[in-house]
């Protein structure tokens, strides 16, 4: 009988230690490149980046300096669709159809993934996930048929997800709305940053 103990003590203690192994993985794969993301934008300088942040491409792409963002723009993208904007979010930040393009008269409307989950910050391309580290006169930079235009961010505020007036106009002249879900990892609210275009 105390030999019968030991035995199932021992087998305790073993699969003990094997389930906090294991939870100690999925806690790090979860967190780790969220983790990550905030580490790199705390120990980054700015400088350094504005230097050496090059666009993906110049046909229709993003780059945000203080956030170390740079991904490629997709075009005319149903933002009311998840069978259509899902695809395009895991490959980088999508173009809201019906909206402006970059350098036109009106809104020009992008949105990405912070990521639906913390699970997921690896899986999507999660490169709106610091957007909220934006402040006022911020630069972003959008690269648009060889074009580079700048915007300063004018506002950043969270609304509610059926909020979609930021889909139309949103002041005079020629605007830059991006939109991510907020809190990172979650759907609950919306994240949107008014960026208004400068003379370049």
């Amino acid at each position: 009988m105390k030999r019968l103990k030991a035995t199932l003590a021992k087998s305790l203690n073993y699969f003990g230690n094997i389930l906090i192994i294991v939870s100690l993985i999925v806690l790090f794969l979860t967190f780790g490149p969220a983790v990550k993301e905030e580490v790199k934008y705390q120990t980054t300088n700015i400088l350094d980046i504005s230097k050496s942040l090059n666009p993906p491409n110049t046909d229709f792409s993003i780059v945000i300096p203080k956030i170390s963002a740079a991904a490629p723009v997709f075009v005319n993208t149903d933002p009311y669709d998840p069978t259509k904007y899902l695809p395009i979010l895991k490959e980088g930040v999508a173009h809201a159809n019906g909206t402006s393009y970059p350098g036109e008269s009106g809104n020009t409307y992008l949105f990405a993934h912070s990521t639906e989950s913390f699970y997921n910050v690896g899986k999507y391309n999660a490169v709106f996930y610091l957007l909220g580290k934006l402040n006022k006169d911020d630069e972003i930079f959008v690269y648009y048929k060889g074009k580079k235009i700048k915007y300063l961010v004018d506002s950043v505020k969270v609304v509610e997800p059926e909020d979609i007036k930021y889909l139309g106009t949103v002041s005079d002249g020629n605007t830059l709305t991006l939109q991510t879900c907020y809190p990172p990892g979650t759907t609950l609210k919306r994240l949107i940053v008014v960026a208004n275009q400068q003379d370049y």
